[in-house]
C-alpha cells in the first residue's frame, strides 16, 4: 500500500515538473537544461507522432504560451484555493488540538489577503505601455547604453522608436517601458509600473507556502511524537520484532493523512521553486537589471567572447548590468518609485 502512495506521489511530482518545464520552454527564449530536456522530448514526439497530432499539440502550446490566456491565472487560483481548503479543513483543527497559538494559524490568512491585493495589481495594473501619446516622454526616461539599447531603433510592430530598456511583448502586442518579462501566471507583462507589485507578490507567495508547510510539518511531527512512532516496533515476515524506521513512519503518515502529505510535498516544491526565483529577482532589483536585459546580456557577452580564440564567456551579465546600476538603495528606490519623464537617469 505504501508503494502505491509513493508511486502516485512520484507521478504527481512528475506532472508538476512537466508543467513547469513547458512553461519555461514555451514562454522564454533561453535554453536552460530543463528546457533542453523538453526540447529533446518534443523532438522524439515529433519523430513518432502523426502529423495531425503534432499540429494539434503545437497549436495548443502556441495558443497557451504565445497568446493572452487566463488559464494559468485560473489554475493559480484553483491551486491556492485547494491548499487553503485542505489547511482549513484538516491542518487548522489538528493544530488547535495541539494548542498551537491562534496568532500563528492566522498568519497564512493575513498573508493571503495582502498577497491577493498585489496579485490583483499585477494582473490589472498597466506595466508601462508605450503609446503614441506618451512616446516622447518615455524616450526621455532612460539614456541608451549603446550596448543592449541603441538610439534610433524602431519597433517593427508599433512603428515607434524604442525607448531605452523597453521591449515589444509579442504576447500582449505592445511595447513596455523597462520590460522585464511576460508572466503567464498573472496574464500580464511585468514592467516599470507593476514590477514592485510583482516582486512583493512573489515574496508573499513564497512566505505563504513556507508558513503553511512549517505548520503542516509541525502538525505531522507532533502526530509522530504522540503515537510514539519513533520507539515503535513491528513484526516482520520472519516473525521477529524490528524497530520502526523512517519507512514505517512515512507509511503511517501516508495512510493516515494522504491529502495532508500530498499538500506538504506540493508546498515544499513550490517554496523551493519560488525561493530561487524570488532570489533571482531580488538580485536583479539590487543591480537595477531586468530579466530581459539579463538574457540579452548573456547573448551580448557570448557574441563578443566567442570571437576570441579558445575563450568562452561565463553566463554572467556583468557587461550589461553596470550602466543603469546606481547603488543598492537608489536601485530599490527606482523599483518602488518608477522614474517619470521628468527624471532622466543613467548610472
Amino acid at each position: 500500500m505504501m508503494m502505491d502512495f509513493l508511486s502516485l506521489f512520484a507521478l504527481y511530482v512528475l506532472c508538476v515538473l512537466t508543467c513547469m518545464a513547458l512553461v519555461c520552454r514555451w514562454s522564454h527564449g533561453a535554453q536552460t537544461p530543463l528546457e533542453k530536456s523538453v526540447t529533446f522530448v518534443s523532438q522524439r514526439f515529433s519523430s513518432c507522432a502523426p502529423r495531425w497530432l503534432q499540429r494539434l499539440f503545437y497549436k495548443f502550446l502556441h495558443r497557451l504560451f504565445h497568446q493572452r490566456t487566463r488559464l494559468f491565472l485560473y489554475l493559480h487560483l484553483l491551486l491556492e484555493c485547494a491548499v487553503y481548503a485542505e489547511f482549513a479543513y484538516e491542518v487548522f483543527g489538528y493544530c488547535r488540538e495541539m494548542d498551537t497559538q491562534l496568532s500563528s494559524l492566522i498568519v497564512p490568512y493575513v498573508l493571503l489577503a495582502v498577497q491577493s491585493c498585489f496579485f490583483y495589481l499585477c494582473c490589472y495594473r498597466d506595466p508601462g505601455t508605450v503609446t503614441k501619446d506618451n512616446h516622447a516622454s518615455q524616450v526621455r526616461v532612460y539614456l541608451y547604453d549603446r550596448r543592449l539599447f541603441q538610439p534610433g531603433v524602431s519597433c517593427s510592430t508599433c512603428l515607434l522608436v524604442k525607448p531605452a530598456r523597453s521591449k515589444h511583448c509579442r504576447v500582449c502586442n505592445r511595447c513596455v517601458q523597462r520590460f522585464d518579462h511576460h508572466c503567464v501566471w498573472v496574464n500580464n507583462c511585468i514592467g516599470a509600473q507593476n514590477y514592485r507589485y510583482f516582486l512583493l507578490y512573489l515574496l508573499l507567495t513564497c512566505a505563504m507556502a513556507g508558513d503553511i508547510a512549517v505548520l503542516t510539518a509541525d502538525m505531522l511531527f507532533h502526530v509522530v511524537l504522540q503515537a510514539d512512532l519513533l520507539h515503535a516496533r513491528y513484526i516482520d515476515h520472519n516473525g521477529e520484532q524490528q524497530p520502526a524506521g523512517p519507512r514505517f513512519i512515512i507509511q503511517h503518515l501516508f495512510l493516515t493523512f494522504p491529502r495532508i502529505v500530498f499538500m506538504l510535498g506540493f508546498l515544499v516544491f513550490v517554496f523551493v521553486l519560488l525561493a530561487g526565483y524570488a532570489l533571482f529577482h531580488l538580485y536583479l532589483a539590487v543591480v537595477n537589471q531586468t530579466s530581459n536585459e539579463w538574457y540579452k546580456g548573456r547573448a551580448w557577452g557570448c557574441e563578443h567572447c566567442y570571437g576570441i580564440a579558445g575563450h568562452q564567456c561565463s553566463l554572467s551579465s556583468v557587461t550589461a548590468s553596470s550602466f543603469y546600476n546606481r547603488g543598492i538603495l537608489r536601485n530599490l528606490w527606482e523599483i518602488f518609485h518608477p522614474f517619470t519623464a521628468s527624471v532622466k537617469k543613467n548610472k
